[in-house]
């Protein structure tokens, strides 16, 4: 290939070819008529008149028959080459669609019509999703595999502070952005930079433009999410702290009152005196101790410590947890054996929590509890079935301290919960759609028991 390229003289076009074998196509019957012709008694002036004639036409079909050839040719080269320039407005003029050219040139005309409605939807979907990186808050930053930028939207040029312009073809290392193309591909980090501070969501990937590795750095601003995230949370803490304290500061300040004016009269009968003195202290007593066991459940809920992994039979864990419920006999349904990496003790008391609720909701109408475990995917689902009268409200259902119990702290769900975010899973609670009650669904990953 290399040497054909070289040496492009010493071999003939397609033209000349086509020249050539159209011109002996031609020789053999010019050669015979020229010999017919000067074989005769004509006038010499005939003879060359008639040999000139013979040879002009001779020449002019053979020219004729690789003009017909190339020319075509010629206009589907220019059509193709226009394609490849990108140029989809030139079209060839074709008659019929019996001719085997006019097809060609008919099928390069529909080439060019869809590559050209290809590259319009091509230029509109480039020019929504510029416009949607450009609105959307978010700061997206691409850079070539040198760690040159190739891309930034506006949120980019308000977070460093620059226009576009400026940034382009910029290193990372100028910008303050290199540590973050190496390393961890997800990460939050605390930073300031020229057009804002606080804690940023980082996260990269990788794609191909050109046949050529890039990256795509996308930078969220997580303070204002947590600012309000932290008020939301720091609201709905005081109201619920409000409440309990108000509902056990109320009766303790009645009857602190009560008792004063009590003993401020000094007449009666003292052993009636003495009985109310007592009923009075014993319910100060009692509402203090309520608000004790609500601050230690408090407590308690905000120092749960990371979950200590280690393999753990579900089997095991759930037959544990249905004996140590001695006010009801729960059914259990066996399972595939499975294994989890979980924290055992925090697995117990996340079952111990679902199935307390579920008794108590099954002992008001004297219906059952029923529990059990299957793998869905990766997942281990853990699931307990109560009979009792199911859940009026969901909106409430994880709200720290919210109970319906008269003695409830409502911190158990709450404590699930975290204890299955913890383990890389999730909690949820509904009602049944199979009878009357609701079922408790408790997802973490799983591993195979041989495996493990």
């Amino acid at each position: 290939m290399n040497r054909r390229r070289q040496h492009p003289e010493r071999r003939l076009s397609h033209e000349q070819r086509v020249l050539v074998l159209a011109l002996l196509a031609g020789l053999p019957s010019t050669v015979l008529a020229m010999a017919l012709l000067w074989s005769g008694d004509s006038p010499p002036r005939v003879l060359w008149s008639l040999t000139l004639l013979t040879v002009g036409c001779w020449l002019a079909f053979s020219f004729a028959v690789r003009r017909r050839v190339a020319y075509p040719l010629q206009t589907l080269a220019n059509l193709l080459s226009a394609l490849r320039e990108g140029d989809y407005s030139l079209r060839g003029r074709h008659t019929t669609v019996e001719d085997a050219l006019d097809q060609l040139l008919m099928e390069v005309n529909d080439l060019s019509s869809t590559l050209h409605q290809q590259r319009l939807d091509a230029m509109e979907a480039s020019a929504l999703l510029r416009n949607v990186i450009d609105e959307i808050d978010i700061a997206v930053f691409a850079f070539d595999i040198g760690g040159g930028l190739r891309l930034v939207n506006r949120a980019g040029e308000r977070l460093l502070g620059q226009t576009e312009g400026r940034l382009l073809a910029r290193r990372a290392a100028d910008l303050g952005l290199a540590d973050w193309l190496e390393g961890p591909a997800r990460r939050t980090v605390q930073r300031t930079f020229p057009g804002g501070f606080g804690r940023w969501a980082v996260r990269r990937s990788t794609f191909r433009l050109d046949g050529r590795q890039h990256q795509l750095l996308v930078i969220t601003d997580l303070s204002q999410a947590l600012r309000e995230e932290e008020r939301q949370a720091w609201r709905r803490l005081i109201r619920v702290l409000g409440h309990e304290i108000n509902n056990s500061l109320a009766p303790i300040r009645s009857t602190a009152g009560t008792l004063r004016t009590l003993l401020s009269r000094g007449d009666g009968d003292p052993q009636e005196q003495e009985e109310d003195l007592q009923r009075g202290l014993g319910l100060i007593e009692d509402r203090s101790r309520s608000l004790g066991r609500f601050i230690a459940a408090y407590a308690r809920l905000a120092r749960l410590p990371p979950p200590r992994l280690k393999t753990v039979a579900v089997a095991e864990r759930v037959r544990r947890a249905a004996r140590l419920e001695p006010r009801l006999s729960i059914e259990v349904e066996e399972g595939p054996d499975l294994s989890v990496e979980a924290d055992a003790d925090q697995l117990d008391q996340a079952l111990i929590n679902l199935l307390r609720n579920a008794v108590d909701a099954a002992l008001e109408t004297g219906g059952g509890v029923r529990m059990g475990w299957r793998r869905r995917g990766r997942f281990l689902e853990l699931w307990i079935e109560d009979e009792g009268p199911g859940l009026a409200s969901t909106d409430n259902l994880f709200v720290p301290f919210f109970t319906t119990k008269p003695e409830g702290t409502g911190i158990g769900l709450v404590l699930s919960q975290q204890i299955a975010e913890a383990h890389g899973g999730n909690l949820t609670l509904e009602n049944r759609h199979d009878g009357r009650g609701c079922v408790a669904l408790l997802r973490l990953p799983c591993q195979e028991s041989g495996a493990a």
